[in-house]
């Protein structure tokens, strides 16, 4: 039987939020992207490079990364960075992320009166 674990459902947006966050801290190549986005989640969440490439290549054609070949570690890799649009984005994702994070949380803790609102 196949115990592999898969990421929630819910989690659209959140893929590309992570890589955007990260890849503004420093430049990446993809797979050091997928080992980052493990180490820095505590290997909650664990995208393969199947999901991570067609990531980067949206937010590349969309203009908020770019692309450029270096070597590293005697390879030549891809190395993706954040642009001045990818920052823009970032900012306002992570508000977005931060108001349904207090939503949601208000919302589990019952509301204003502790208990769950009906409709």
């Amino acid at each position: 039987m196949n115990t592999r674990r898969s990421n929630p459902a819910f989690l659209n947006g959140v893929p590309e939020l992570l890589v955007l966050q990260l890849l503004a801290r420093k430049p990446m190549y993809g797979y050091a992207l997928v080992q980052a986005i493990k180490e820095n989640t505590d290997h909650v969440f664990e995208f393969g490079e199947g999901c991570i490439y067609p990531i980067l290549h949206r937010l590349e054609s969309a203009g908020l990364l770019l692309a450029s070949k270096e070597t590293v570690s005697g390879r030549s890799r891809l190395v993706y960075q954040v642009t001045h649009a990818g920052h823009q984005q970032l900012s306002e994702s992570v508000a977005t992320w931060r108001r349904v994070v207090e939503a949601v949380s208000h919302a589990l803790q019952g509301g204003d009166h502790g208990q769950p609102r009906l409709a």
